[in-house]
């Protein structure tokens, strides 16, 4: 089986499917048999037949040259760009963590690495109706520990502690930070970064600034974060 890495983020919008792209990039180009998944994917476009387009999981592909089938990529693809729960309600095809976890083995069985991402911040629920799923119920059930994508700008000092204590809470190991949207040489932004480690014991890994077509990692590095084991601290 695979070793495995979730993503989650400090929120939507802040930039997880960007990094993804560049840590299975930074695996594929390194020689490493490296795989995406994700449980459920929102806000998705139409292809001429109707059918949806995994946005996400296509942006991976692109950017990663992983050669690795859209359609082992997500088992659930909704066109309103809603939490999952809300879209599912709408749309029908409600998320079954049995077929996110049997779609998950079998891209484990195939792949060395896997890097699964999430929906939206680590309390979006996927599935509030005939069952009630949230991501760290997913996370929980596929054995996963995660990094935190967190923007480095103003106010994430507060979002990633936040986020952090509520992982730890939870039972739920936390490898380290990636900020993204970071420009080096911004006072507050380092202040963030150095207030960030401080406040939750965990090493901002790495910090992806826009347009950036590399994560600044060594792969070795990278590798061993997809190892079970502790959090890791500064």
């Amino acid at each position: 089986m695979s070793k495995n890495i979730f993503i989650t983020g400090t929120g939507t919008d802040i930039g997880k499917t960007f990094v993804t792209g560049l840590i299975v990039k930074k695996l594929h180009e390194s020689g490493h048999s490296a795989a995406y998944y994700k449980a459920a994917m929102s806000g998705n476009d139409r292809r001429e037949d109707g059918s949806l387009i995994p946005g996400d999981a296509l942006y991976v592909k692109t950017v990663s040259g992983i050669g690795q089938p859209l359609e082992e990529m997500c088992p659930y693809i909704y066109e309103n760009a809603f939490s999952p729960h809300l879209a599912s309600r709408l749309e029908g095809n409600p998320v079954q963590m049995q077929v996110v976890k049997k779609g998950f083995e079998a891209v484990g069985r195939k792949y060395e690495y896997v890097t699964m991402e999430g929906s939206g911040g680590i309390l979006c629920p996927l599935c509030y109706d005939e069952a009630k799923i949230q991501l760290e119920d997913v996370i929980r059930e596929l054995g996963l520990a995660c990094l935190i994508v967190a923007d480095a700008g103003l106010g994430t000092i507060n979002d990633v502690v936040l986020t952090a204590c509520y992982m730890r809470a939870r039972n739920i190991p936390v490898k380290g930070i990636i900020f993204n949207h970071f420009h080096a040489g911004d006072m507050m932004e380092e202040d963030n970064r150095n207030m960030c480690e401080s406040l939750t014991g965990l090493t901002v890994l790495a910090c992806v600034k826009d347009g950036d077509t590399e994560l600044a990692m060594e792969a070795e590095e990278l590798v061993s974060l997809y190892e079970p084991g502790e959090e890791v601290s500064i």
